[in-house]
C-alpha cells in the first residue's frame, strides 16, 4: 500500500508522460533517427536555457536528453560501408588513433601494409581489432 502512494497517481502519470511524449519524444535511443531527433530537441532546450539557470523546470529535462545521447554516442559508433581498410582508418581517425597506438593489434609494419592495399586483414588481427573498437569483426573481413 504504501508503496503505491510513493509512486502517486499512476493513471494520471501515465496520461503526463504520453502528453511529454507527444511534445519531446523523450525515450531511450535505439536507432539513428532517435538520435538525431535527441540531439535536435537538444539543440532547441540549450538555445532556450540559460546556463546554471537550475531553477527551470526544463533544465532537468536537458540533462536526461544530453545523458541519453551521451550513453547513445559511447556506445554506438557509425561504421562506414568501406572495405576493411577503410573501415579501419575510419575508426583510427574517429578515435584520434596513430598506427603506433595499435602495437597490442598489430605490428606497425603490419598496419602500415594493411592501410596501404598491400596486405588484406586477418582473422586474428580483425577479432583483435574488434575488441579494440568494440565493433564486430566482420566489418574488418
Amino acid at each position: 500500500m504504501k508503496r503505491r502512494q510513493a509512486v502517486g497517481n499512476l493513471p494520471l502519470m501515465a496520461q503526463t508522460w504520453a502528453q511529454l511524449q507527444a511534445q519531446a519524444h523523450l525515450r531511450p535511443i535505439r536507432s539513428v533517427a532517435d538520435y538525431r531527433q535527441m540531439v535536435r530537441l537538444a539543440d532547441v532546450l540549450a538555445d532556450n536555457l540559460d546556463e546554471g539557470d537550475h531553477a527551470n523546470p526544463l533544465m532537468s529535462l536537458f540533462d536526461i536528453v544530453t545523458d541519453l545521447i551521451e550513453l547513445w554516442e559511447s556506445q554506438y559508433v557509425e561504421i562506414p560501408d568501406a572495405e576493411p581498410r577503410e573501415v579501419l582508418r575510419h575508426l583510427m581517425a574517429e578515435h584520434g588513433l596513430r598506427q603506433k597506438d595499435l602495437l597490442d593489434v598489430a605490428s606497425q609494419t603490419l598496419l602500415s601494409d594493411i592501410l596501404s592495399g598491400r596486405r588484406a586483414i586477418s582473422k586474428t588481427v580483425a577479432k583483435k581489432l574488434a575488441e579494440r573498437f568494440q565493433v564486430d569483426a566482420a566489418v574488418f573481413l
